[in-house]
């Protein structure tokens, strides 16, 4: 669903106004001899202890190759980073902050301490209470516009690394534990079969979910998971949207699903999002609860 005007209209303004407020627009942010963009990636360069691969910054940052190669060139001549190689593969360039590089960091830190109390002596407590509660809703649902979920080949290593790691907690979760020659196969969602989603995150797989046929209009979901760094933005919720659409483009009118008695907040979320708990549907030795959910339109 695309996004009314009168919401981009708004996130437009804030970011009119907050980038003037906090000096994004002066050539020499928080004072200092550089602009926000070189600023900023001192500051993530920094925050690693050991060299930081050139390309895992280009990913988080989300910036072109060309223009990171020439900031990291004016901080190097500036001393306040080294380049470098990956200790295990020589082909990888690495960047590391230098003792000078350090400094200006922990100097913007305090810098950027003493913009922000100003800006919050402003507001009365629970004023401040508000404005951090708001900023935190803020960055989590950025966080999830920013995730893409995307269809990709279950045999990919992305896509069993997620499953490994689903496996892993149902492991821990389940009081009988978990066996993963219960994870469906790559034959069963792919192709006609069906279809498994990974969400991404700066490229780093975060989530996914699988969908399968059963029997004809019917169809299966399978395996919604989110890594702990991802959990409470709504991504669980985001993927399962993906798949039931998913369903609805290959013709299939109603999709079901079960889940262990354990994952109470599963429950939760199928119901809320118009799943009914029906009779058994299999005997799935790790299911408790049965689901489905006619989908609109098909």
């Amino acid at each position: 669903m695309q996004p009314v005007p009168e919401d981009v209209t708004a996130l437009r303004r804030f970011n009119r106004y907050f980038t003037r407020r906090i000096g994004a627009l002066d050539d020499r942010y928080l004072g200092q001899d550089r602009p926000l963009g070189e600023a900023r990636l001192l500051f993530e360069i920094a925050e690693s202890r050991t060299g930081v691969p050139l390309r895992d910054l280009r990913t988080r940052l989300g910036l072109d190759a060309g223009y990171l190669s020439r900031m990291v060139k004016a901080l190097e001549a500036q001393g306040m980073v080294r380049l470098g190689r990956h200790p295990e593969d020589s082909r990888m360039r690495t960047v590391e902050p230098t003792d000078a590089g350090r400094d200006e960091v922990a100097e913007q830190n305090r810098r950027a301490d003493v913009l922000v109390s100003g800006l919050l002596r402003g507001l009365a407590p629970d004023q401040r209470l508000r404005l951090a509660d708001a900023v935190a809703t803020a960055q989590r649902l950025l966080r999830l516009a920013a995730v893409t979920v995307v269809p990709v080949d279950a045999r990919t290593a992305d896509a069993r690394a997620c499953l490994d790691a689903y496996a892993a907690d149902l492991d821990a979760r389940f009081p009988e534990g978990f066996d993963p020659a219960d994870l469906v196969g790559p034959g069963e969602v792919s192709g006609d079969a069906g279809a498994f989603l990974v969400a991404y995150e700066e490229g780093r797989p975060v989530g996914c979910g699988a969908l399968r046929r059963t029997e004809p209009g019917v169809g299966e979901i399978k395996h919604v998971w989110v890594h702990a760094d991802a959990r409470r933005l709504g991504l669980a919720r985001r993927l399962l949207d993906a798949l039931e659409a998913e369903a609805a483009a290959r013709g299939l009118a109603v999709v079901r699903l079960d889940t262990h008695p354990a994952l109470t907040e599963a429950r939760t979320m199928y119901e809320r999002a118009g799943y009914t708990e029906i009779p058994a549907y299999s005997d799935h030795v790790y299911a408790g609860h049965w689901f489905e959910k006619r989908l609109p339109g098909v």
